[in-house]
């Protein structure tokens, strides 16, 4: 009986690390293994979930796993790659049935990922048909079973009125950020960004001398004003302004809203646009920013109101509280501006960066063809995706210029999978101009050095396509 669940425990690990690494990295060295090609019945041969990744994952993890089952590492590794040979069958066998790829067929899915390895393991450890058998009923059930569970609480279809779309990682990831009962918790939660920036940063700048000198820099925001020009864009919209602000996080820094609502006294726009994170922290109590937010709002003076797409600090719960306040939050939607009979859109999209939610296609389900669009996304991740789309002007920020730079030589870091060059300023992909703010607040720990805060004015003019940088100036700030 102990040969019989310790063979279980085996298969159930090896055939489990896939999916395991998969939610972890999410899209990284995710290569599908057959590299997107397809049979002779045009169906992909395996499909994009079996990758060249979980099939390292696998082979490692059944390497580890040689000791549960008494053989030589060699033997194990055997069997890992033959559990994954098992499941590659599977998934060839629902391709040729043009089945999606992830739709669950019972026994089918588990069969030969375990039959395989474990007629190999028989040779080595003589088993009797009946362990055989016992192994193959106990896995068949407990990874059906389990496979039905992970899908019922991580991975359920969201209600008709959830305007997201959820993985399985997204829910851990709200659920933790979000759950007030894990209050106590949270810190565990997000250990790695609670040790580097509340601990380790934390106590540099101070050890340097320099931790109150980048609170004072943090609050030294500047105004600064850019200006776009499009051949595309209807008369009625030139010299529209757009006050854009991002990275607010007003709840991290004392004295951070009273400086906002300084600056913002004297500037009047046809639109405001907010592009996430709210909140400082990425977990923990919201009641905080929104009184700040609730205080700022009223002091932004615009004509076509306030628009906003969450960030990666902010969570689905608090949209019902930003659009109390006044603020529309666009999640995967669009929202069109008319003026005099003519209009733009803009193009709200989910965080691209920590819950990869940007969703372009979705967000662009009601813009007409040829409509001059405005992209809005927390982070410039989503670029490609806004340039497929015909996008015009792609704004964002997240990535707060780097926040800590070298003099002359940009950001350390820009906490960003997209190409430098759109870490802050004016930048451009193919046809799409983009715009990515520095951010009027600070993230992780409240400091800037090289780098100021930054609220953003920009006037979209009609005429020849140009250098997007061509025009900018700053009009206050240090």
């Amino acid at each position: 009986m102990i040969m019989v669940a310790t063979i279980v425990l085996y298969l159930l690990w090896v055939n489990g690390l896939p999916p395991l690494i998969s939610m972890l990295c999410g899209d990284r060295w995710g290569r599908p293994l057959d590299g997107g090609r397809v049979w002779r019945d045009q169906q992909p041969i395996f499909g994009p979930h079996k990758t060249i990744r979980g099939i390292v994952a696998s082979l490692l993890g059944g390497i580890m796993a040689a000791p549960l089952i008494g053989v030589a590492w060699w033997v194990a590794a055997i069997a890992a790659l033959l559990a994954m040979s098992g499941d590659l069958l599977s998934s060839f066998i629902k391709r040729r049935r043009t089945l999606k790829s992830g739709t669950e067929i019972v026994i089918l899915d588990q069969l030969f990922e375990s039959l395989f390895p474990i007629l190999f393991l028989d040779q080595v450890l003589k088993l009797t048909w009946v362990q055989i058998a016992a192994i193959l009923v106990l896995f068949i059930t407990i990874a059906n079973w389990s496979s039905r569970f992970w899908y019922f609480i991580l991975y359920r279809p969201p209600l008709a009125n959830y305007p997201r779309q959820l993985r399985s990682s997204v829910r851990l990831r709200e659920w933790r950020a979000c759950h007030t009962p894990l209050a106590r918790w949270q810190s565990l939660f997000n250990l790695t960004s609670f040790l580097s920036d509340l601990v380790f940063l934390t106590t540099v700048f101070k050890m340097t001398g320099l931790y109150e000198k980048g609170k004072r820099n943090a609050l030294k925001i500047q105004v600064v004003e850019k200006t776009f020009s499009f051949p595309s864009l209807p008369d009625s919209f030139d010299q529209f302004r757009i006050l854009l602000l991002t990275d607010l996080h007003l709840d991290g820094l004392d004295g951070l809203t009273e400086e906002l609502i300084n600056h913002l006294q004297d500037i009047e726009v046809d639109l405001c646009l907010i592009g996430g994170d709210i909140r400082m922290l990425t977990y923990g109590p919201i009641a905080p920013c929104l009184s700040h937010l609730r205080r700022l709002l009223p002091h932004i003076r615009t004509q076509h109101g306030l628009l906003g797409v969450l960030g990666n600090h902010d969570c689905l719960e608090m949209t019902p509280d930003f659009e109390e306040a006044g603020l529309v939050i666009l999640i995967n939607e669009s929202w069109p501006i008319a003026r005099n009979g003519e209009q733009i859109w803009v193009v709200g999209v989910d965080d691209p960066h920590f819950y990869k939610m940007a969703d372009a296609k979705q967000a662009f389900r009601d813009v007409p063809d040829q409509a001059f669009t405005i992209f809005l996304a927390h982070s410039p991740e989503a670029y490609q995706q806004a340039a497929q789309c015909q996008t015009r002007l792609y704004l964002c920020g997240h990535t707060h210029g780097g926040q800590i730079c070298l003099p002359e030589r940009g950001p350390i870091l820009t906490n960003s999978r997209a190409p430098r060059f759109t870490a802050s300023g004016s930048w451009r992909h193919q046809e799409m101009q983009g715009y990515t703010s520095r951010g009027a607040g600070p993230s992780g720990i409240p400091l800037r050095f090289n780098c100021p805060g930054e609220i953003s004015l920009i006037t979209l003019v009609k005429g020849e396509l140009k250098a997007a940088s061509s025009a900018s100036a700053i009009i206050s700030g240090c």
